[in-house]
């Protein structure tokens, strides 16, 4: 199977011309991870609207969603898995308990903590959020043969592994 070109083939050619001794294999892939990146942020952003809901909100609604039942989170554990500052995600969380989508609980460990819940209307517009976007990310991927993304993921998967903790 012969192996199409992409803009990034341009790019680093481009570069290879002018500084042959710069880059390697890892300027390929930061190249591509990028250019994918962008892909299925303008994928995800397309579906926002219909949702009624921003960047920030979705990514607040599906990470108490993939928590499991309670579908609660300390704020700071929602801060940490978003990697937002705890004021970003207290005005996010005041607009989603604004719109009843989330709504603030005691902390049963901690009497003077609170965790952040889904109600029912955000488990659905959760649910309804991931399927639409994992449906535009497939959308995105339509023309790419599964054995390619399997070995894509796995191939990601493995320099994952290789970085250092952090």
């Amino acid at each position: 199977m012969k192996i199409r070109t992409d803009p990034v083939d341009a790019i680093i050619a481009a570069w290879t011309a002018e500084l042959p001794d710069v880059l390697g294999p890892e300027s390929e892939l930061v190249k591509r991870v990028l250019l994918l990146s962008g892909a299925f942020g303008n994928a995800t952003a397309a579906q926002l609207p219909r949702l009624g809901l921003t960047s920030a909100e979705l990514d607040v609604l599906i990470a108490l969603r993939r928590c499991g039942a309670p579908y609660a989170l300390k704020a700071n554990e929602l801060s940490r898995s978003l990697l937002l500052s705890s004021g970003g995600t207290s005005n996010v969380v005041n607009r989603l308990v604004a719109r009843k989508l989330a709504e603030r609980r005691p902390d049963p460990d901690d009497g003077r903590g609170t965790r952040v819940a889904l109600t029912p209307e955000g488990v659905e517009l959760a649910e309804r959020a991931v399927r639409a976007t994992t449906r535009a990310h497939s959308e995105v991927l339509r023309g790419v043969p599964p054995e390619a993304l399997t070995a894509a993921a796995d191939a990601l998967r493995a320099v994952f592994a290789a970085l250092p903790e952090r």
